[in-house]
């Protein structure tokens, strides 16, 4: 059996982003990304963009749009950073709390779909994996 590791790895990560995208946004009226952004700024209240960025893995145009759309629909709000008047800090809001509260159930669901019929050793093995993939690049 050809082992097509990267093929197979792209595939599913985009088929599985696209499904729990829709979902997310069906469901709880933002995108994954914004969900991930709302997680982010849960454990590390009162980040600056750049964190931000480092955190998601995505260039600061992106994070910056991200931001807007987020705080235009009132789950995050922005403050000056008392240490450099020309840097933001961001905080969630109740309603980007209640977001996050709302998604635990579909992520929970989604973990579980992914887990499937696999037993947790081999759940295990998939995990160190991954872990050793993001380790390694």
């Amino acid at each position: 059996m050809e082992k097509r590791l990267f093929f197979l790895l792209n595939m599913s990560q985009h088929r599985l982003y696209k499904h729990v995208d829709q979902r997310s946004e069906k469901d709880l009226g933002v995108t994954i990304k914004q969900l991930a952004a709302l997680y982010l700024l849960a454990k590390n209240e009162g980040c600056q963009l750049k964190a931000m960025c480092d955190g998601l893995g995505l260039n600061n145009s992106a994070v910056t749009g991200l931001t807007q759309r987020l705080e235009k629909n009132a789950l995050i709000r922005r403050e000056a950073c008392s240490i450099d008047r020309r840097a933001s800090q961001l905080y969630l809001t109740e309603k980007g709390q209640s977001k996050i509260e709302a998604a635990a159930p579909l992520l929970q669901e989604m973990n579980e779909a992914i887990q499937g019929e696999f037993s947790d050793e081999e759940i295990t093995i998939v995990t160190r994996f991954l872990n050793h993939l993001m380790e390694r690049f």
